[in-house]
């Protein structure tokens, strides 16, 4: 029998958990080992500040063993700027200095990012406050548990009164792009947006 997987808030125990999915799905939802040897530069980055800042806003999903997939994000992304650079930054700044030159390597690119999380706050993005990050180990992905994973945290948002989120994505990553266009997500025209691609939607579940 195949074990029961669940979605339900994040524990302090899945911390080792949140961050292996992450490593594992940095690179366009593929493993980015091979790009950042170091284990603790992209959780540290795009997972790690939510639960530390706001974990009444992360959900995993649970295979009964371990956490294997999560959503998570904030319902202010102005607010979360601010308490990134006052809360987060401090506790990993000494592990991962700013950068005193220009970035070269794709980890030190990363770290300049680390370290300029006023990057999020995009004018085009402001009537779409709150903004989210989702992953799932590839075993578990396409079996509609992203989508109830989405469910999940776009309730928690509503319940809120937060009226609309946005997600940043590759937009090489074209399975993920037909992912959030199910689930109801537009493209937001954002000028010289590089390699990313913005998408947003209203909170409510309707079209869900």
């Amino acid at each position: 029998m195949s074990p029961t997987l669940d979605v339900r808030r994040y524990h302090p125990d899945d911390h080792a958990a949140l961050y292996d999915i992450c490593v594992r799905t940095a690179d366009g939802g593929r493993d980015s080992r091979h790009i950042y040897p170091d284990p603790e530069l992209m959780p540290s980055i795009f997972a790690g500040p939510y639960p530390y800042l706001e974990p009444d806003l992360t959900f995993v999903l649970d295979n009964g063993d371990r956490a294997v997939g999560y959503i998570l994000g904030t319902a202010d992304t102005a607010r979360f700027v601010k308490e990134y650079r006052a809360s987060w930054l401090p506790t990993i700044q000494q592990r991962y200095p700013a950068p005193s030159t220009p970035p070269v390597t794709p980890t030190e690119i990363m770290i300049g990012l680390m370290h300029n999380p006023e990057r999020m706050l995009v004018p085009e993005l402001a009537p779409y406050p709150a903004h989210l990050h989702i992953d799932l180990l590839p075993q578990y992905q396409r079996q509609g548990h992203g989508r109830t994973l989405m469910y999940a945290f776009l309730d928690a948002l509503h319940r809120k009164q937060v009226s609309a989120v946005h997600l940043g994505m590759a937009t090489t990553n074209t399975a993920a792009r037909a992912f959030y266009d199910r689930l109801g997500f537009h493209e937001i025209s954002v000028p010289d947006h590089g390699p990313v691609t913005y998408l947003g939607r209203h909170t409510d579940l309707d079209n869900l």
